[in-house]
């Protein structure tokens, strides 16, 4: 039976325009306290107690917390949106919807199976589910992907040089990773915005074509 994920869709946009202000926020904090490390502790010997730390450590967190947020709700969006697809065309979802947790994170398989997942509802989606992909058709779920897998990669990164550092050097290096995941972070935000539209549109004009099953 198809069910309508107009709502959800709502609730995960909102939530990833949450993210988008969260890393705007991130950045300019992480940028100040780089600043301040380059500029005058730039040769002070030991950086704990950095007072610098505590306005940048407020916007990660609220970071964190708006990721494990939405993360649970583009799952749970992600299992509306499959439950249609098997309603147009089961066979074309290759893996079961276990993956749809699990995919996000097994090692290994992390680096493809939210994709992939992504694309076979893709396909039964659109108006001729068995045919080729046209050219491009792709394109925004490949760049969403890829921005979230970049900004994963530069994160953890980040997280990495943070933990271990014990000088200020380490610690600027730290800021610069954590930069550039805020950077790629509000990329990725604004493709799932656009993809989590896109797939629900595509969804909500098949589903009003088909009034039977829809019923």
């Amino acid at each position: 039976m198809l069910r309508n994920p107009n709502g959800l869709s709502y609730a995960v946009v909102s939530l990833l325009g949450l993210t988008v202000v969260a890393n705007i926020f991130s950045l300019f904090a992480t940028g100040a306290m780089r600043g301040e490390l380059t500029g005058s502790l730039a040769d002070h010997p030991d950086p704990v107690g950095y007072a610098g730390t505590l306005a940048a450590a407020a916007v990660w967190t609220a970071q964190n917390l708006l990721l494990v947020a939405t993360g649970v709700v583009f799952i749970v969006w992600m299992f509306r949106i499959r439950g249609n697809a098997e309603v147009w065309a089961p066979d074309l979802q290759r893996r079961a919807k276990g993956w749809m947790i699990a995919g996000w994170v097994v090692p290994i398989v992390f680096f493809w199976f939210p994709r992939a997942l992504i694309v076979d509802i893709w396909r039964a989606s659109r108006a001729e589910p068995y045919g080729a992909d046209r050219g491009g058709e792709l394109v925004l779920v490949n760049f969403w992907w890829l921005a979230f897998l970049a900004t994963v990669i530069s994160s953890r990164a980040g997280f990495t040089v943070f933990n271990r550092a014990d000088s200020v050097p380490e610690l600027v290096e730290g800021t610069g990773w954590t930069m550039v995941s805020d950077a790629l972070g509000i990329v990725a935000a604004v493709l799932a915005i656009l993809l989590v539209r896109r797939l629900t549109s595509m969804q909500h004009r098949k589903a009003t074509g088909m009034i039977p099953a829809a019923q």
